[in-house]
């Protein structure tokens, strides 16, 4: 089977003309899954995570009860929290509000977090490597909504939305490295074809 590069639309050069956003996209999609220098790190932290004795949290983190992982209920909420701050940025609604949702999507954080890394640690090494970068696109996100909440408290609003939008950005692009952990996971579509564990 042909990569999901190529099978989407070639590479620069290509016969198939040039690359287009989304095969540029899977280009350095496939680059991440195959590079191989955070794998002892990936591998420290998977079984540290593993070892840890949540007993029945464990199952609750990884979204037993419900049949299916927790980790994008979850994030509803500070996506959602940061999204709508955004949108309050462009109104006359005042300060308040925004600083608010700011406020509420890092609280937000820590459980979807938990349960992103409870998923995480057992993945096979291709989504681990993109679900790292996940990992670390979240942590910028969360620094720049800090940033943001830290800015709007001093009065400083216009530095406050200015942060949220890198944040915004940040959570843009975390969502679609997420997300791309999680059409892999469930259509079994690993690199050059190749399927990934369930």
């Amino acid at each position: 089977m042909n990569s999901p590069v190529t099978a989407i639309g070639g590479t620069p050069g290509s016969p198939l003309g040039p690359a287009s956003p989304s095969t540029a996209w899977l280009t350095a999609l496939d680059r991440v899954e195959r590079t191989t220098i955070a794998d002892p790190a990936i591998r420290t932290l998977q079984r540290t995570i593993r070892s840890l004795p949540l007993g029945d949290v464990r199952d609750l983190l990884r979204g037993k009860p419900l049949g299916h992982p927790v980790h994008p209920v979850l994030v509803q909420v500070p996506i959602g929290c940061w999204l709508s701050a955004a949108v309050l940025d462009l109104t006359p609604t005042g300060r308040a509000a925004p600083a608010l949702l700011t406020a509420v999507g890092l609280a937000g954080i820590a459980p979807a977090a938990l349960a992103g890394w409870a998923d995480w640690a057992d993945l096979p090494p291709e989504p681990a490597r993109v679900g790292l970068a996940h990992a670390v696109t979240n942590v910028a996100a969360v620094a720049f909504y800090a940033a943001s909440l830290a800015a709007r408290l001093r009065g400083r609003s216009t530095k406050g939305k200015i942060w949220s939008l890198g944040g915004l950005a940040a959570v843009g692009l975390s969502g679609a490295l997420g997300g791309h952990v999680a059409y892999r996971r469930a259509t079994g579509d690993g690199p050059a074809g190749q399927p990934t564990a369930p």
